[in-house]
């Protein structure tokens, strides 16, 4: 049966014990943040985890506090939701100058990403894609991304700007993510959303294709589903920057796909806090399983053979992942997406590795992009990480997941043999764009 399908299945008794209790608030084991400590899961994933098969999921998580809904049980996990009144006026969470300030990208993102392409794939129709960027991008000063100005582009699978695929609530609000963290780290690119007619493997990789013929700069792909192929070529293009999401339910046997293809730059999640000392913030290796699902994915792949320029020893395939980014919901980022979903709509605050990818492709465009194109995930093992915040503590285990003692660096950080490299964290996070 597959993992996602347990999970769920597993959730969902937990939510129905919960509830057959009588309890107020679903009683669970207290994690590291501070809605956390209270024992309340307060966040939930976008998209459905009981996929079918051939099938992809989006890997953003929604915080269940924040946002107009009413209080009790809601979504297919049954995840308590706290009651508002009202729907947030104003942002939570980080935005452009937090995520900036935190990576070292203050300076350069005020002049540099001209010409650049930011291509974000996604599943079923945004329509308020365009309104909702402006509404982001006017709350925080940055100048209009429109279809009038060249800057904005919504298209389907085809390139056709009139024909898009039917609504889907819930990718929207993985489109509002992308679009967003585009515009939080490199306001100067444009941006490209290509939507897909559904989240089957093919549709999604036809839609990554389009992108590339449309002239994307970098890719973006904030979804997953269980290792399908050994061939890259949606995922593959000369000159092009393709990042991928590395999933949001911790370590497993086996990778997450497509961002286990070696072409592919696998974007893992961190904790970011902020912290009283030179830099202001401090990183550790997101995992929020012990109250739910949600940790940073990692893994030796089972089908795509180990690049030469992975140093690592003991996954003897492709290792899962190459670099990170904050991924903590609890420390989440700020989005904002009128398209309603299960109650949840204008400003929310997300976290999963679908922060990661959009914004690890961005960081690219901001530093003008890579010429290396299918092979930019080398620069961070060329480099063992020396232009990257190194990520040096925390893992991506839950209760019921056991790691290989013979390379536990593969879900723990620090105990790879350079001390630096670890599957949830990769080489770590971007400290200005040295690396990229």
């Amino acid at each position: 049966m597959n993992a996602r399908i347990l999970r769920f299945l597993l959730l969902t008794a937990l939510a129905g014990l919960a509830a057959c209790s009588g309890s107020a608030n679903q009683v669970v084991p207290a994690g590291s943040g501070s809605a956390m400590s209270t024992g309340t899961l307060n966040f939930k994933p976008v998209c459905d985890q009981a996929i079918p098969a051939g099938s992809a999921q989006c890997l953003a998580l929604v915080r269940t506090d924040v946002g107009g809904i009413p209080g009790g049980y809601h979504g297919v996990y049954g995840v308590y939701a706290e009651s508002r009144s009202a729907k947030n006026s104003s942002p939570t969470g980080y935005g452009p100058s937090q995520l900036e300030g935190a990576y070292g990208l203050t300076s350069a993102s005020s002049s540099d990403g001209s010409g650049q392409t930011v291509a974000v794939i996604e599943a079923g129709d945004y329509p308020t894609a365009a309104a909702d960027l402006a509404t982001y991008r006017s709350e925080y000063g940055l100048s209009a991304c429109t279809t009038a100005n060249g800057c904005f582009k919504k298209v389907s699978q085809t390139g056709s700007t009139t024909s898009l695929p039917a609504e889907d609530a819930s990718w929207a609000e993985e489109t509002a993510l992308d679009e967003d963290m585009v515009s939080a780290i490199c306001p100067n690119c444009h941006i490209l959303i290509v939507e897909a007619n559904s989240a089957t493997v093919d549709n999604l990789e036809t839609a990554a294709n389009e992108a590339a013929t449309l002239g994307a700069t970098e890719i973006s792909n904030s979804y997953g589903a269980s290792e399908w192929a050994s061939s890259a070529s949606a995922y593959s293009h000369s000159g092009i920057v393709v990042t991928a999401s590395a999933g949001d339910d911790g370590y497993a046997e086996g990778s997450e796909q497509p961002c286990s293809f070696a072409s592919v730059v696998c974007t893992g999640g961190t904790s970011l806090r902020t912290a009283s000392d030179s830099r202001g913030y401090t990183e550790v290796v997101w995992n929020d399983l012990s109250i739910g699902d949600g940790a940073s994915g990692s893994g030796c792949s089972s089908l795509v053979t180990k690049p030469s320029w992975q140093t690592d020893k003991g996954c003897t395939k492709r290792s899962q992942t190459d670099v990170s980014f904050d991924a903590d919901p609890e420390y989440g980022v700020a989005v904002y997406d009128s398209t309603s979903y299960e109650g949840y709509s204008g400003w929310l605050e997300f976290g999963g590795t679908s922060v990661a990818s959009p914004s690890i492709a961005s960081v690219f465009a901001l530093a003008g992009g890579s010429s290396l194109g299918p092979d930019a995930a080398e620069l961070f093992w060329q480099n063992a990480g020396t232009g990257l915040y190194s990520i040096t503590s925390g893992n991506n285990l839950s209760s019921r997941g056991k790691c290989s003692t013979a390379y536990p660096y593969i879900c723990t950080a620090g105990t790879n043999e350079d001390g630096v490299y670890s599957g949830p964290g990769g080489w770590g996070t971007p400290d200005g764009l040295t690396d990229f």
